[in-house]
């Protein structure tokens, strides 16, 4: 019980240490020609997947990866704990602190961000021919929610990457686009915990059965949040809590770990509660203590854990025989454009002048890891076959590369991000210490 085999194990660590070399490896050179990280983490698992490897060399992949029979739910393991740590940290990530006009103008973002690109796909869902990009469910309104939300996603973690990297982390405008995409993904889990609970309840699904999905997701959110933020407020920093006391990280994961479970439980999906876990931290403790979580999460789960789940996400795809390149560019260029376009009008309409709407729009385009994990928990929950996986994942890689390069165009070019940063000074203190590091070795 609870055991393997030393040949097991030893073949299994071979594997993921093969993986988490190539994965922080092209993560590396990625970030190096201003790439963000995530899209070299995917590109990892192409190589050693059925791409590139399983291609030229099919026996030498299936040996690696699917040497015994239970290495394949090892890793799916692993990958959970990277997709629970991914939207931990995204929620320890999430703003809350704003003035009266900025709240409004993220209001107004959050708003057009999300209805009109989701209605927009939504409808084109409603006029194209879908029926080949199904998965094994076998449910067209699952599949529709899907596109829809593939449209308005938006990544927390890529964006907020690519503001530390230029060092305007501290900008009004990335305090406005973090917490534009913190709002409204929830808004869009919940749409995507409908879509799984449709795709579970088969042909026994009901208006009535609806109500109580959406329910059952806005009362898990709002009664944690509420409980979550009495709690960690009153007993987290005192001395009979020992259990903070003997590990402050540990005590923040048994948290996340229990609210995943109780989603779990709730037909929630788990990875909603990883993210709840994640707010309720960031808002109710001391900004000391929720850096000093966030710098202690960051540091187990960008190391390990999130690497090998966009690694091995790359491992699933299999670009060769299975990915419409010409499907994929038109669908690539309609949720841009429509995304974009969503966010500019709004911005306009709230009486932004036109390149700080333009801003706004390139920069909440991005689907980065939500867009990930949206079309990986799809794929497993039968919603879409492994074209159509193939086809979101490279939207949300593609996408997530697009504002990075944009946003450095306009700091190199010292151009106003939007009103209220014409003074803003890069901060880029990690930079420095990474050359310091790269100085050492040379």
């Amino acid at each position: 019980m609870f055991s393997l085999s030393g040949a097991e194990i030893s073949h299994f660590l071979l594997a993921m240490g093969c993986l988490l070399a190539a994965a922080h490896l092209l993560g590396y050179l990625a970030e190096r020609v201003y790439i963000p990280r995530v899209i070299g983490e995917v590109t990892a698992g192409l190589v050693l997947g059925p791409t590139l490897l399983g291609y030229f060399f099919p026996h030498t992949f299936k040996w690696m990866f699917l040497g015994f029979p239970s290495e394949d739910k090892l890793f799916a393991l692993v990958y959970q704990i990277g997709l629970l740590m991914l939207m931990f940290c995204s929620g320890l990530k999430f703003q809350t602190q704003f003035n009266k006009e900025d709240a409004k103008l993220t209001s107004a973002l959050v708003i057009g961000s999300t209805l009109p690109a989701f209605i927009i796909g939504w409808i084109a869902a409603q006029h194209i021919n879908i029926t080949h990009l199904i998965g094994t469910a076998d449910n067209m309104l699952a599949i529709k929610i899907v596109i829809a939300i593939s449209i308005a996603v938006t990544s927390i973690p890529v964006i907020s990457k690519i503001f530390n990297d230029l060092g305007i982390m501290h900008s009004r405008f990335a305090k406005i686009v973090v917490a534009c995409a913190g709002i409204h993904d929830i808004i869009l889990w919940v749409a995507l915990g409908f879509a799984t609970a449709i795709a579970s309840e088969g042909s026994a699904f009901t208006v009535k059965t609806a109500f109580i999905n959406i329910g059952i997701s806005f009362g898990f959110i709002i009664g944690t949040l509420l409980l979550g933020y009495l709690l960690f407020k009153r007993m987290t920093i005192i001395k009979q809590n020992i259990l903070f006391r003997s590990s402050n990280l540990g005590y923040f994961l048994i948290i996340m770990f229990i609210l995943a479970s109780l989603a779990g439980s709730l037909h929630v999906e788990t990875f909603f509660g990883a993210l709840i876990a994640g707010i309720v931290a960031k808002v109710a403790l001391p900004k000391a203590v929720s850096e000093r979580l966030e710098q202690s999460v960051s540091n187990i789960s960008f190391s390990w854990f999130i690497p090998i789940y966009f690694a091995t996400v790359g491992l699933q795809l299999d670009l060769v025989k299975h990915f419409d390149f010409l499907y994929f560019l038109a669908y690539l260029l309609f949720a841009t454009l429509t995304q974009t376009a969503a966010v500019y009008l709004t911005a306009r309409f709230v009486k932004q002048d036109p390149f700080t709407s333009f801003n706004l729009g390139i920069a909440i385009n991005n689907r980065g890891g939500p867009g990930i994990v949206l079309s990986s928990v799809a794929y497993t929950a039968g919603i879409i076959n492994q074209e159509f996986f193939a086809i979101l994942v490279m939207l949300a890689l593609v996408t997530s590369w697009l504002p990075g390069t944009w946003l450095r165009i306009v700091m190199n070019k010292g151009w106003r991000l939007m009103p209220g940063d014409e003074k803003i000074i890069p901060d880029l203190r990690n930079d420095d210490k990474i050359k310091s590091i790269n100085q050492y070795y040379k």
